[in-house]
This record gives structure tokens, C-alpha cells and sequence, in this order.
């Protein structure tokens, strides 16, 4: 039995029926939930925001809830389904499942299996789940099993025991990617990075303390902070059992390009880098690195960039991960309005590097 959905508190009050008619004509989504009408001549009643045609003014009543419609003698539209959840909740409900379905499996279940289980096309599924997440479920199952596999690689007995349980056929298929997914050897991510040399310095630049830290195929961190101690032990704690090593002198020209963009970002910084995340964070990064020195971009202007207009707070959570500032530079993110957001080393260091770029 479909529960009635209860209006929610809304910003906009429509609290008159020339306020509720002007929302039904221009199918304001503000009004989704606040009200229901009801049209005489069909016997229906629908959302405000019903994608049927418009009908006449004098055919409408307007409506609290879906029980005083139906108290009425009104049936539920079966387009917008007024008694059901909004589109937009059961397309995130649908995606939800699907991702529960994705963590839970053994292995990776197919498109079809997925969209059979949570009852819509694979065709609709693909697409709604890329619009919610920003990745396909191929991809979302991808990262699903590389965090498996970097969870299940410290607590088994060998490697293969790992890549089995996070739910890999065969050793090969996951040795194809490893690099990628873990950045090292799997039996050197094993032991907390046992084996991987990774090169670092400490120093000081005008933004405070900065660490910079490179493997042997580029720039893995860079860091901003005011406690250098705190900064070398956040690469510690990422890399338990490496062996981390001063920079030798080319390594200090590295350091020191870096230093040299954060002083002057028009400089441009031309370096290796050694860039780890998810399929979707990767495609926001390298979308940042094309924001020119002294411009700016929203988080929407990105996700629709991306062809993933609605996956505003995935390009903001892949902001959020960068590791490597300055060199992915998420500074030159701002909010729709051009206000400052939050910035993983703090908002005024944020402000100071833009500030830097847009000087002559």
C-alpha cells in the first residue's frame, strides 16, 4: 500500500491559488510536495510539476495532501504518481540498491542482473546511475573492488587470498591494473608500502610549511600546512612501512619549482605526477589542471564539463581528495555565486593563491 507523502517545509509559502496556479503553469519544482490539483474534467490529480498538459484554469482545485485529492473522489495520475515518492528520490533509491547490490556481491554483478534486481532498464539504470554518481556502474564496481583490495592485502595470508576475496577472477586481470589501483607492487602495498621509496622535503613558502613527496613516477603529495611535523606525519600514516628518504638534489629542484608556483602560479609547474584515485576523481583533476592561472570554475561548470550535470557534490568530494595542491589546482573552484568554498588547506590560503594569479 503507497503511503501519502506529506507536504515538506519548502522555502516558498504558496499559500494562495493564484500563487499555487502561477506554480502549477511554470511547473515550479519548489512546489513539489507543498500542494496537490486535482482536474475535474479527467478525474486525476497530480504534483505541480505533472509533465501532462496543462489544463484549464476553471478544471482545477488545488489540494493539501493526496488524501483530501482522493477524499475528493480524485484518482492518482499515473504519469507523475503523485502518491509515490517524487521522481528524483526513487531514481536515488533505485541507484542506492544498486550500489548496495555492487558492495555485496561476490563478484561484480552484470548491468542486466543490477537493473533486473531494482526493477528499471539497464538502459535507464546506466543512465541515471552516471547522473547520480558521476560513474557508471562499471566504474563504480571498479573502485568498489580496489578499496577491497586495499582493505583485504594487509589482514591475508598472501596476496592472492586478497584479490580473490575482493572478488577478482584471476591474479592476471588484477595484475594488469595494479600499478594504477595501488600505486606500488600489491606485496609492497601488503606490508604498508614496505619497499616503495618515497623522496620528500620540508620547507617553508609564504602560504606557511610545505611537504612534497614523490615515487619513483612523480609528484605524489603536496602539502600545506602550519605544523611541518603534522605534514610528515600525515605521508607517514599514508605510507606506514615505505622508506621515506630526504631529497637529493634534483628532488630539491623539484621542491623548489613548487615553492616557485605557489609564489608565482603563472610560472605554470611542469612536473611528473603520481596521481591516485578513483576513475571519477581522475577525471575531475584533469579537468581542473585545464582551468588557465587566474580563472576560475564552479563545481557545476565542472560536473557539466564532465557530462555529468547533476554530480555537483562528487566534483566537490573529488576536490575535497586532492592530495596534490597547487599542482591540481581545486583553488580555482568556487561556488556558483564566485564565493570561496571550503579548501582542504584552508579557506584564506585558498583566497591567497587566486589573489596571486590574478596580479599582473
Amino acid at each position: 500500500m503507497n503511503t501519502p507523502i506529506r507536504p515538506a517545509p519548502i522555502a516558498t509559502v504558496f499559500d494562495s491559488d493564484a500563487q499555487r496556479w502561477d506554480a502549477v503553469r511554470h511547473r515550479d519544482p519548489r512546489a513539489d510536495g507543498a500542494f496537490f490539483y486535482s482536474v475535474r474534467t479527467t478525474g486525476v490529480y497530480c504534483r505541480p510539476t505533472c509533465a501532462a498538459r496543462l489544463a484549464r484554469r476553471e478544471n482545477v482545485a488545488f489540494h493539501a495532501t493526496c488524501a483530501d485529492a482522493e477524499r475528493a473522489g480524485f484518482r492518482p495520475c499515473k504519469r507523475c504518481r503523485p502518491n509515490e515518492a517524487p521522481l528524483a528520490q526513487r531514481q536515488a533509491d533505485a541507484v542506492a540498491r544498486a550500489c548496495r547490490m555492487i558492495e555485496t556481491s561476490d563478484t561484480p554483478p552484470t548491468l542486466d542482473a543490477v537493473a533486473n534486481a531494482v526493477g528499471i532498464s539497464r538502459y535507464h539504470l546506466h543512465r541515471v546511475f552516471k547522473a547520480i554518481t558521476g560513474v557508471t556502474p562499471k566504474a563504480y564496481a571498479d573502485a568498489h573492488r580496489a578499496n577491497r583490495v586495499r582493505a583485504e592485502l594487509p589482514k591475508r595470508a598472501t596476496v592472492t587470498d586478497a584479490i580473490y576475496e575482493a572478488g577478482f577472477n584471476s591474479n592476471g586481470r588484477f595484475y594488469e591494473r595494479s600499478a594504477q589501483t595501488l600505486g606500488m607492487q600489491p606485496r609492497d602495498y601488503r606490508a604498508g608500502g614496505s619497499g616503495a621509496s618515497i623522496r620528500f622535503a620540508v620547507g617553508q613558502c609564504s602560504l606557511g610549511s610545505i611537504l612534497v613527496a614523490a615515487t619513483e613516477r612523480g609528484v605524489c603529495a603536496i602539502t600545506l600546512g602550519d605544523d611541518p611535523d603534522a605534514l610528515l606525519r600525515d605521508l607517514q600514516d599514508r605510507f606506514p612501512s615505505a622508506r621515506l628518504t630526504g631529497g637529493d638534489a634534483p628532488f630539491e629542484r623539484w621542491v623548489a619549482k613548487v615553492v616557485g608556483f605557489v609564489e608565482a602560479p603563472r610560472l605554470g609547474l611542469d612536473l611528473p605526477l603520481d596521481v591516485r584515485g578513483t576513475a571519477f576523481q581522475q577525471r575531475v583533476w584533469r579537468a581542473l589542471r585545464e582551468i588557465p592561472a587566474g580563472s576560475t570554475a564552479s563545481y557545476a561548470e565542472i560536473a557539466t564539463k564532465l557530462g555529468e550535470p547533476k554530480a555537483v557534490r562528487a566534483v566537490a568530494q573529488a576536490c575535497a581528495a586532492n592530495a596534490l595542491a597547487v599542482a591540481i589546482p581545486c583553488h580555482r573552484v568556487v561556488r556558483k555565486d564566485g564565493a570561496l568554498s571550503g579548501y582542504r588547506w584552508g579557506v584564506e590560503r585558498k583566497r591567497e593563491l587566486l589573489k596571486r594569479e590574478l596580479a599582473k
